[in-house]
């Protein structure tokens, strides 16, 4: 056997080796609209009628598993960059978990965009069909399997400095967004009136613009960077600062879509707490809206775990005691896992008066 058919018959061994990394997140995030109609045959149309014991057990392994989806190609991501990347296998399947990740989210943005293209395909088809092909991309080999080149020491540093403080702008609205929205908790007209405030000031004409060149700014140098760190030996820890960005910029982006053209321009209508929450029929109970409860509770609880994960990298430069540091990095996720979990009772009916009453 010559030695180059050997070197080519150890690099196709070498490229397989990680092809149950990508079978295992297809296999994840391919079904995943299918767990969404699971729910919904579960629980029914009629929010009228009461669920029985068994029913409500089986809609929440069933919207469980969903949430399983975006989790489970973390970790797998969390594995696969534990290792030195060495081939384009090795950074295919890395990149796929990866996308695997943002499967609650793009499977909302690729719904609107759909309807509003007035496609005859179902979604379910559509989503199947895309992976389908992003499976094929990850399996074909690469023109090059070679060494994936890391970035020199440094070479992030500046647009990190950059994308951190333009953080700072969309942070404040973000926070007021989010406290917005808990204000649902009281009534829906109390969010109305909270929002209409906030909307003075953000959707002042000399205001809106900058709102949204600042977004995509954080998408582009957000993406930039998750695509230079996705290419590299790291921690869990960067994983996951990574996996949540790569996630908010498909979630801002179809937020913006959403709002902008689906809204504004195709419906002509407001986007306020009705339009938000999938009225009339609510998000439980309507099977294209249940999609946003994944898609929702994610966005705010990575929002603000990405935010956490930033501090975390600022005081672990600054010499802060680890120990303190993961503590509060812990602490920032529960406390967004809280926020998340309030604001999307709110916008599933739970009032405050409901525990006064």
């Amino acid at each position: 056997m010559s030695v180059v058919h050997h070197t080519h018959i150890s690099a196709t061994r070498k490229r397989w080796a990680f092809h149950p990394a990508m079978g295992f997140v297809a296999c994840v995030a391919l079904p995943y609209p299918f767990l969404l109609n699971r729910f919904h045959a579960a629980v029914g149309v009629d929010g009228s009628v009461g669920l029985s014991p068994m029913s409500i057990a089986v809609a929440a392994f069933w919207l469980a598993t969903a949430f399983a989806v975006p989790v489970c190609c973390i970790l797998c991501a969390i594995r696969l960059a534990s290792v030195r990347i060495k081939t384009a296998a090795q950074l295919k399947a890395l990149r796929l978990s990866y996308i695997g990740v943002i499967a609650p989210t793009a499977y909302v943005f690729m719904g609107v965009l759909l309807y509003m293209a007035g496609s005859p395909l179902p979604d379910e088809a559509a989503w199947s069909l895309a992976w389908l092909v992003l499976l094929a991309w990850a399996v074909l080999p690469a023109k090059a399997d070679a060494a994936t080149a890391a970035p020199p020491a440094g070479a992030t540093s500046g647009l990190r400095i950059t994308h951190g403080i333009a953080s700072t702008v969309v942070t404040i609205y973000v926070a007021f967004h989010l406290t917005n929205h808990l204000f649902g908790l009281v009534s829906p007209e109390y969010h109305a009136k909270v929002m209409a405030l906030g909307r003075s000031v953000y959707r002042a004409s000399f205001v809106e613009p900058f709102l949204v060149v600042f977004m995509l700014f954080q998408i582009a140098t957000g993406l930039r960077l998750a695509w230079r760190w996705s290419g590299q030996r790291v921690d869990g820890f960067r994983v996951y600062q990574v996996a949540s960005g790569v996630y908010l910029s498909i979630f801002i982006l179809g937020h913006m879509n959403s709002v902008f053209f689906f809204a504004r321009c195709f419906l002509g209508i407001d986007t306020g707490w009705g339009f938000a929450t999938g009225a009339p029929t609510g998000l439980i109970h309507d099977p294209w809206n249940i999609r946003l409860v994944p898609h929702y509770w994610l966005g705010v609880f990575l929002v603000l775990s990405h935010l956490s994960s930033g501090l975390r990298v600022v005081l672990a430069a600054h010499g802060v005691n680890q120990t303190l540091v993961f503590r509060l990095w812990l602490a920032g996720l529960a406390a967004a896992a809280v926020v998340a979990t309030m604001i999307l009772s709110a916008m599933c009916g739970l009032r405050l008066s409901d525990f006064t009453s």
